[in-house]
């Protein structure tokens, strides 16, 4: 009995070594495998591995050298989540395929992102499809047509000035989703954008984090309802408000949150917007991300201006 398993244990682990060598051989000397390249490197394709979909966080979307430098820099405090990472030169940014509008865009900024730049030229820029986006979840132009939205940035423009290909690709629509225009997108939210930037004279380094939100409502019934408009061929989500949470980190290294929450809608010219200030737990809760999740918290120095 004993001499019959120890035979079945040899013939097992002979096969598995034999296996073992015929596969490494045919991974070797497969010339016709299926396989496609992806920032010039050969990439065998295996189960499980998408053509379309992600871009991994580590790698540029572009062929720019100096973007795989950035990523770390950008999200130097942590992915708010990790579905559909796509990275820019500039900027990262997390696609709702289902929705065809980021769930969060990231950035870093300093003085030098932020100052007038006489040799970038906004005028210049076209709104574009995002080329990195499976066709079946891309927006298009033609869906925002008409729409009586804008195209609203999460990663504004005004916030990439180093170089005209970094403004340039804030224009993809992949970092658009549909804004009221008058009295939002080109007022109140305009100005917590300018109030970003104007962090930049004071902090070091800030680093911002924007998105949409659904947020639910109480209607005639008595009963709470998540309800959003769509627009377009693709159906693209119209939010119902927009967020930004916001870490200013001071050259003593003394660190400043700030988060934001604003309804989609007109505001009054007159509305503070320090008036939108919220917990960053309240965002976080309706958004399902946790932004700056390597950052302890108890290491604030204040949070929307007060201390911790």
């Amino acid at each position: 009995m004993m001499r019959k398993r120890l035979l079945h244990f040899v013939q097992l682990g002979t096969v598995g070594i034999a296996g073992y060598f015929i596969g490494q051989h045919g991974l070797k000397n497969d010339d016709n495998d299926d396989s496609f390249l992806i920032n010039g490197k050969k990439i065998r394709k295996m189960p499980g591995l998408p053509i379309y979909g992600t871009v991994s966080a580590a790698a540029p979307y572009t062929d720019s050298s100096s973007a795989k430098y950035r990523v770390p820099e950008i999200m130097k405090y942590g992915f708010p989540g990790m579905d559909n990472v796509h990275s820019y030169d500039d900027y990262v940014l997390s696609y709702d395929q289902r929705n065809r509008v980021p769930h969060w865009v990231f950035e870093h900024l300093t003085k030098a992102h932020v100052t007038k730049n006489n040799e970038v030229d906004r005028s210049k820029c076209e709104f574009m499809p995002d080329e990195s986006i499976h066709p079946f979840f891309r927006s298009q132009n033609s869906d925002y047509k008409r729409s009586g939205f804008d195209r609203g940035h999460m990663a504004a423009a005004g916030n990439h000035r180093i170089c005209q290909k970094h403004v340039d690709q804030t224009f993809y629509l992949s970092n658009m989703a549909p804004q009221v225009g008058e009295g939002f997108n080109r007022h109140a939210w305009n100005r917590l954008e300018k109030h970003v930037r104007k962090l930049t004279r004071v902090y070091d380094n800030v680093y911002c984090c924007t998105g949409p939100l659904y947020l639910p409502r109480k209607e005639s019934d008595g009963k709470s309802y998540v309800k959003y408009q769509v627009i377009g061929a693709n159906t693209v989500a119209v939010p119902t408000h927009f967020y930004k949470v916001v870490v200013a980190e001071a050259a003593t290294g003394q660190l400043h949150m700030e988060s934001y929450v604003m309804p989609n809608q007109k505001i009054p010219d007159e509305t503070p917007i320090t008036s939108f200030m919220v917990s960053p737990e309240v965002i976080e809760r309706a958004a399902g991300l946790l932004f700056f999740n390597k950052l302890d918290r108890s290491k604030l120095t204040s949070i929307n201006g007060r201390k911790v």
